[in-house]
């Protein structure tokens, strides 16, 4: 026979410490992490391709290269599409942290606020 009593209402209690920690705390804090990271990064990879246009753009002007606004923005486009694609990726890996996945992706949502 068990001597140690089960504590039954922790494991049901919806705020409990142990269980908003592991399940909201945890995922929200995952989220807000990587939301403020993918901020960050999404910065950077506006700055680079900003340089880089600027350097085409400059390069053109002292006939180096020639540009076509088509091709501009064509590559303006596929990195659009790029940026939505990982967005996204980030957003459903982020619900499958806990069963209702709420607390991780507005943890995101608030990090990429904050960033």
């Amino acid at each position: 026979m068990n001597t140690h009593p089960v504590d039954a209402a922790s494991s049901t209690d919806i705020f409990s410490s142990t269980f908003l920690l592991g399940n909201v705390g945890a995922p929200f804090a995952i989220g807000l992490a990587v939301g403020y990271f993918a901020k960050k990064m999404l910065r950077t990879a506006l700055f680079m391709g900003g340089a880089a246009i600027t350097l085409l753009f400059v390069a053109e002007y002292y006939d180096i290269i020639d540009i076509t606004d088509e091709k501009l923005q064509h590559a303006a486009s596929a990195a659009t599409e790029a940026a939505k694609n990982s967005g996204g990726f980030l957003v459903d890996r982020l619900t499958s942290i806990t069963s209702k996945g709420a607390s991780g992706v507005g943890g995101f949502f608030v990090g990429f606020k904050l960033g």
